[in-house]
């Protein structure tokens, strides 16, 4: 491999070209956070990933070192604006003798970019202040902000160990002292606390009570919710004292969920072809992969996941499956259009046409007019205002 020295004379050209298309789209909007991205060597930080092949077929990753695509390339690579996978599964890679990936879940990435500045300009910080950060990941992000605030002004808590050792060598390299943990980010770390702001780079499905004793009154919260179908997206909240409240974004940025609220190995039981009881639906599955009504889906459902197969001597119907209650729904199509049949303690499809009828008399709004209120005894997603229609967030 090259030396460090020419490397980094071609990567300063790098940032400085990234810096401007962050700019130029509105992402990167402060000189503070461009003097960061001009100056923290993303190369440190994912000196070898996989980026998905373009091949036909089932997924698959192929890895990119600069031993195999070259140098030139491997550097235009890493200061793209893309997302690379670091890990898959929760295992180690063998870069000794990297192999292609297929059959296989992304556990841990380098996220794109324009998406960590955007969430970083979104914090507010300020100088003086202490952040936490939930999900260190690769820890591009966390020299980001160790570039803007001084290391020891940022904690960052990774709940994998193998990520959390590259992360600490990578930042040594680039050199970064931060404060780093490993463990269930769920819980912050109260030894460090109290934080001005909190940012997480994992999804979660509500918002841990931890982290609200742990940010100051003013302070933020900021971080990806999301469910076991799919994310609700990127929320802001203001702290104030017990409580928070505040409004998700209008993009929909989707993080990995976090690995202590993963959805549970088994989907539930599949019925049977006589259980549960049948109605004319109102829609089908593409309620639950279209982005707004999806959102009112998740929310409907929260510990609901779907999926599709062959039923009734080969018609393809797709399953929504709650297993926590065991409830279920089965949706099919027919001459005059789509059918449902639902059994178990909730009637899922029933939730999910009822939640997807109030987001059409508000005009099928984005998520911007979505807003979340955390209390200690309830989290309410709501419409409009806090006296709007709500959906609970599941604990």
């Amino acid at each position: 491999m090259p030396a460090e020295p020419e490397i980094e004379a071609a990567a300063v050209g790098l940032r400085r070209q990234l810096a401007d298309q962050l700019e130029k789209n509105g992402r990167l909007r402060s000189r503070q956070w461009r003097a960061a991205v001009e100056a923290v060597p993303r190369h440190a930080f994912i000196p070898r990933f996989y980026r998905e092949s373009d091949a036909p077929g089932v997924t698959a990753w192929e890895p990119v070192t600069p031993e195999i695509a070259g140098q030139e390339e491997w550097l235009r690579l890493v200061y793209s604006d893309e997302t690379w996978m670091t890990q898959f599964d929760g295992g180690d890679i063998d870069w000794a003798d990297p192999q292609p990936i297929s059959n296989a879940a992304p556990t841990s990435s380098s996220t794109l970019p324009s998406l960590v500045v955007r969430m970083l300009e979104d914090l507010d910080v300020h100088e003086g202040m202490n952040v936490l950060e939930i999900g260190t990941g690769t820890g591009y992000s966390t020299a980001l902000m160790c570039h803007r605030l001084g290391s020891e002004r940022v904690t960052s808590v990774e709940t994998d160990e193998g990520v959390a050792r590259r992360a600490r060598d990578a930042l040594a390299t680039a050199g970064y002292s931060p404060h780093l943990l490993v463990g269930d980010g769920s819980v912050g770390h109260l030894d460090g606390a109290p934080y001005d702001r909190l940012i997480a780079t994992c999804g979660f499905r509500n918002i841990p009570p931890a982290w609200l004793e742990q940010v100051l009154p003013g302070g933020v919260i900021l971080t990806t919710l999301r469910g076991w179908m799919r994310s609700l997206g990127l929320v802001k909240l203001i702290v104030t004292g017990d409580s928070a409240s505040g409004w998700f974004s209008e993009d929909d940025p989707s993080f990995m969920i976090a690995r202590q609220q993963d959805a549970p190995k088994s989907l539930g039981t599949v019925p049977g072809p006589d259980d549960g009881t049948t109605r004319s639906a109102v829609g089908g599955p593409e309620i639950l992969t279209c982005p707004g009504s999806a959102f009112m889906a998740q929310l409907a459902v929260p510990d609901a996941r779907f999926f599709s197969m062959p039923v009734d001597g080969g018609t393809v119907g797709t399953f929504v499956l709650d297993s926590v209650t065991d409830s279920f729904a089965v949706l099919a199509s027919t001459e005059s259009g789509w059918r449902v049949r639902q059994g178990g303690p909730r009637r899922l499809w029933d939730a999910v046409e009822s939640a997807v009828g109030t987001w059409e008399e508000y005009g099928s709004p984005s998520t911007a007019a979505f807003g979340l209120t955390v209390a200690r005894d309830a989290q309410v997603v709501w419409l409009g205002n806090p006296s709007g229609p709500q959906w609970p967030l599941t604990s």
